[in-house]
């Protein structure tokens, strides 16, 4: 299960959206946060994101650890790997996603996160951390792969925040032939054996060749990505 969020983590606002994916779940929540993409903003904010992690899963009656994933060194950690392995609810927080990706790519570590995911745990990013997951992620800068968890499509988070100028120029930078997908805060797309679902308190605008459509709360029709 993927679930992209678009932002909020860890927040009250976003305490019914993670419940419910720990409530699809087999077994009883083991839940890793990762402060990867926020790994070159310094100690005092890498320990902030664990800690606020780790207060909100406890808060919500799971087990839950934070695991120091900052750079790609950290990433290649067999350890942390195998902790991630044991888990069932991965959770990117914010951040920089370019950084992220760097950070993850041909990693022990996105392998371990991959492998949660390919066995039927949740895959939580929230932000930078949602922003990874498509196949190709903008920027001011232009685009780059991202790790094509969701084929097809560029992932757009606070969506709720961008005016329609910015909005437009973000679309034009992902490309035509790709379906961009604006996730606004306090909200998230899940993606669950190929069905796709609104949670949360606004909406999920999908940009696509065939027009603009926003979906609420609840399960979503086909829709062609990409």
């Amino acid at each position: 299960m993927l679930a992209l969020v678009g932002s909020g983590e860890y927040l009250p606002d976003v305490d019914l959206i993670d419940q419910t994916l720990m409530s699809r779940l087999a077994e009883p929540a083991r839940v890793v946060c990762l402060p990867t993409a926020a790994g070159r903003e310094g100690d005092a904010m890498i320990q902030s994101w664990m800690q606020k992690g780790v207060d909100h899963f406890t808060r919500l009656g799971v087990a839950v650890t934070a695991v120091p994933v900052t750079n790609h060194a950290t990433a290649q950690n067999a350890a942390f790997a195998a902790e991630i392995r044991q888990a069932n609810f991965v959770y990117l927080s914010g951040g920089h996603p370019g950084y992220l990706h760097e950070c993850l790519a041909g990693t022990a570590v996105w392998e371990a996160i991959r492998l949660v995911h390919q066995s039927g745990g949740v895959v939580a990013g929230c932000s930078a951390g949602a922003m990874i997951m498509g196949e190709r992620i903008a920027g001011p800068g232009g685009n780059r792969d991202g790790f094509n968890l969701l084929p097809g499509t560029v992932i757009l988070p606070h969506f709720d925040e961008f005016p329609g100028l910015l909005s437009r120029v973000m679309r034009l930078l992902s490309g035509r032939s790709l379906t961009m997908i604006g996730i606004d805060g306090r909200t998230a797309l899940v993606v669950e054996n190929g069905r796709l679902e609104v949670l949360g308190q606004n909406q999920v605008t999908f940009m696509t060749q065939n027009g603009t459509f926003k979906y609420s709360h609840g399960e979503l029709p086909e829709i062609q990505l990409g």
